[in-house]
């Protein structure tokens, strides 16, 4: 009875450690799968930075930076303008407003608006028929009365022969003289009234009083034109020659008079708004004779041929006076000049291919180039790089048309042989001509 009672073993409970033994059977390949995959992805990073690191080392072990490479330039030996710069208005040497000098209809317009004519040129015509009968009158008084004075003088003759027998008294001869002598006034006057006619008629013919340009056109044929009309019937600007009026500082008027005094003629030139293109070349002309009070500047006017009309008449330009020219001095280009609290320095590149800290006096400069003292012509110093460069730096130089650099072998590069055309503002500009040494 007692073996019966005992409760037999539950089969379900004796096969759950057997799945749970499964379970853990499943799982250890995927977890030795991704620490397979996780080493190879360490394996990958730590070989592709090997080769940064054997890069980097080489520089390390030589115990500093490597060498910055750098471009070079060479100071040359020329000459460099000094300049004055002002903003200049261009103004023509003659503007004349055309209005008519007689009273009629414009019948004709000749010109284009816009159009070059020369003096002499026919510009308008004003109705001449009035005029013309006016001359036909005046003709006609003149013929009249000058028949008159003939016949007096013949009475006068008859009268000299009578007064000479006593057949008229004196008095008779003295009031026929006297009417001789009015009718002369009267043939007098009437040329005077022909000349007057003629002169009216030819106005009637309006031409171009100077060579220029004509401006728009103000009235049109058809049109009834008065003497006392205050706008005019067209406006001509000379423009061959033009001048350029520009004002400088009274400063520089003792060494502009001086060089006007030895007889040197001072070139003066015309830029664009920007400064970047020269629009031509003249001369100064002359000087105002007193100094604006309000400003503290002086006027001065520069003439140019002008020959295709590179100026125009109120244009603004930025006018360069040529006051002095700096002959042999040293030139560098502008760019290789720096500047600190101490003043004005150059990288100089030494034999060893390094770079020294050479300061520098700077006397004139211009767009391009720079007068210094200081630097003698040959020396070389570096053109780029400054904001990593110091002094005592090694350094690599490029070679010339942007090559692979070359050791050991300094490129050089001067300035230009060209005077620079692009002026400064404000105050005095210098432009040079270099040569090499």
């Amino acid at each position: 009875m007692s073996d019966r009672s005992t409760i037999a073993p539950n089969p379900a409970n004796q096969s759950e450690p057997a799945k749970g033994e499964v379970r853990h059977k499943r799982r250890w390949p995927w977890a030795l799968l991704a620490l397979v995959l996780i080493i190879a992805i360490i394996g990958i990073i730590m070989h592709r930075r090997q080769p940064t690191e054997q890069i980097a080392r080489p520089g390390r072990a030589g115990g500093g930076p490597p060498p910055l490479m750098v471009s070079t330039a060479t100071a040359q030996k020329g000459d460099i303008g000094v300049y004055v710069s002002a903003l200049g208005i261009v103004t023509p040497v003659n503007t004349v407003a055309v209005r008519s000098r007689v009273d009629g209809q414009l019948v004709k317009v000749y010109y284009r608006e816009g159009q070059p004519v020369h003096q002499g040129d026919p510009l308008a015509e004003i109705d001449p028929a009035p005029f013309q009968a006016a001359l036909a009158q005046a003709e006609g008084q003149f013929a009249r009365d000058s028949a008159l004075l003939e016949n007096a003088r013949l009475d006068v003759e008859r009268y000299k022969e009578a007064f000479a027998k006593n057949a008229i008294p004196k008095q008779q001869l003295d009031t026929q003289m006297s009417t001789v002598r009015q009718y002369e006034g009267a043939v007098k006057l009437d040329q005077g009234q022909i000349d007057n006619a003629k002169v009216q008629l030819a106005y009637c013919h309006i031409s171009a009083p100077i060579t220029g340009r004509v401006g728009l056109r103000l009235v049109d044929a058809g049109n009834i034109v008065r003497s006392s009309d205050t706008n005019p019937l067209v406006v001509i600007t000379q423009l061959e020659p033009i001048t350029v009026v520009f004002s400088v500082a009274e400063d520089y008027l003792p060494q502009i008079q001086q060089q006007l005094r030895q007889g040197k003629e001072l070139v003066v030139d015309a830029f664009d708004r920007a400064q970047q293109k020269k629009l031509a070349a003249g001369m100064l002309q002359t000087l105002d004779n007193q100094i604006d009070t309000a400003t503290g500047t002086i006027k001065l006017k520069a003439l140019f041929q002008n020959e295709e009309d590179p100026l125009f008449p109120n244009q603004f330009v930025n006018a360069r006076l040529l006051v002095d020219t700096h002959h042999d001095v040293t030139l560098v280009p502008n760019q290789v000049i720096q500047r600190n609290a101490q003043g004005s320095f150059v990288y100089l590149v030494n034999p060893d291919n390094t770079v020294a800290l050479h300061p520098i006096n700077v006397s004139a400069t211009d767009s391009t180039v720079s007068e210094v003292s200081g630097l003698g012509p040959g020396a070389i110093v570096a053109a780029d790089n400054f904001n990593r460069l110091t002094d005592g730096a090694k350094v690599t130089i490029r070679a010339a048309g942007g090559g692979p650099p070359r050791g050991g072998q300094r490129q050089s590069s001067g300035p230009p042989n060209t005077t620079s055309k692009s002026p400064g503002k404000g105050g005095p500009q210098h432009g040079g001509n270099s040569s090499a040494p």
